[in-house]
């Protein structure tokens, strides 16, 4: 798929848990690559991810590199790159819940979806008060009709995220044309009516596309 069909506001925040999660210490590499690698710029993410795992110093966690590397891939649409490099990561450290959950949504994105369940359904035995894999479950189970099951993965979604994630999906549902409250993080029923609405359309995505709502979830 093209990176205009991409949810990057999505795809920013999984880059920010990675970083509140503590995951992404700061490794003892060349700064400029380091930088790179963790940045947004995802040009520049694939070149400097890609000399710190040609480059290892020792110090750094290669595994990190290669999943900061895939999520740039993924956002390209590269989905089959991207999985390649995840199962590098995982191989690596088969406990990388984060890596988990993304490789779980490139699969989703890929049209995998029956090999994206396994992954995030292990990420959230690691980790299951994790937002971001919830909400990746809730689109796993709305694409297979799942509707029950979409909706409350996605209610638990807002309540493991808060405010953050409650902002995405008002942002994003209000570009569905279902929901016409604030963009302001405060969960109301309005929110709850629009996504019943939204779970039961396999193309409607309640997550806002490209960078409309950044100034609005930062």
């Amino acid at each position: 798929m093209p990176l205009s069909s991409t949810r990057s506001s999505r795809a920013f925040v999984l880059v920010a848990a990675l970083f509140l999660s503590g995951i992404l210490a700061a490794p003892a590499v060349r700064a400029d690559s380091a930088t790179d690698c963790f940045g947004e710029d995802i040009e520049r993410r694939i070149t400097g991810c890609t000399e710190l795992i040609e480059k290892p110093d020792g110090n750094s966690d290669v595994s990190l590199a290669y999943a900061m590397r895939a999520l740039a891939y993924s956002l390209k649409g590269q989905y089959d790159t991207a999985v390649r490099d995840y199962d590098v990561a995982i191989e690596m450290r088969p406990d990388f819940a984060v890596a988990l959950n993304n490789r779980a949504w490139a699969y989703y994105k890929w049209g995998k979806i029956d090999l994206a369940m396994p992954d995030v359904e292990k990420s959230l035995e690691l980790n299951p008060t994790s937002p971001h894999t919830l909400d990746t479950r809730a689109h796993i189970h709305q694409s297979k009709g799942n509707y029950a099951a979409a909706m409350r993965d996605y209610d638990k979604a807002m309540l493991f995220g808060g405010a953050q994630m409650i902002k995405l999906y008002q942002c994003g549902l209000t570009e569905q044309r279902l929901y016409t409250g604030e963009i302001d993080g405060t969960w109301r029923p309005e929110v709850t009516e629009a996504l019943e609405k939204c779970v039961r359309d396999k193309n409607c995505d309640p997550l806002p596309a490209d960078e409309h709502c950044r100034a609005a979830t930062s």
